[in-house]
């Protein structure tokens, strides 16, 4: 789906008018209908007020162009629920709500996360827990949020 049909379901979703999502973004109802027609874009800046307004990521008002992974322990963002948030409910598009909570980190040190994974992944092929550390350190050490 593209952004102009995103915002749109968005706001009749929301059972607003043109008129009244402009008034909450203090834009026109012109940029807005310039928006659902796909004329314009919001900008970056309007883009942080939408993704407040309706609750969602920006990723996902773009139309979820990037596939986001948690960049701390890297699982998938695959829906909005999973995305964690700043402490003034703005989404935050690097880490899980399990990692990164009310702004901030959940493991401080990269060990403290491999010993909840040693203790919380399947082991199916019964790897070594050293085996396993390696592995999890070889992962974890790529994410942004361990460089």
């Amino acid at each position: 789906m593209k952004t102009k049909e995103i915002i749109k379901n968005l706001r009749e979703k929301h059972n607003l008018t043109q008129d009244e999502l402009a008034e909450h973004l203090m834009v026109t109802r012109q940029a807005i209908s310039r928006w659902e027609t796909g004329e314009t874009e919001p900008n970056t800046e309007t883009l942080k007020l939408l993704s407040k307004e309706f609750n969602v990521s920006i990723n996902t008002l773009l139309g979820s162009p990037v596939q986001l992974i948690c960049q701390c322990c890297g699982m998938p963002l695959n829906e909005d629920e999973m995305i964690s948030k700043e402490k003034d409910g703005m989404f935050n598009e690097d880490y899980c709500k399990w990692c990164y909570t009310n702004g901030e980190f959940v493991y401080k040190t990269k060990e403290s996360l491999i010993d909840f994974l040693l203790k919380h992944m399947p082991n199916p092929d019964n790897i070594s827990e050293d085996e396993r550390k390696k592995q999890f350190d070889s992962y974890l050490s790529t994410l942004k949020y361990w460089k």
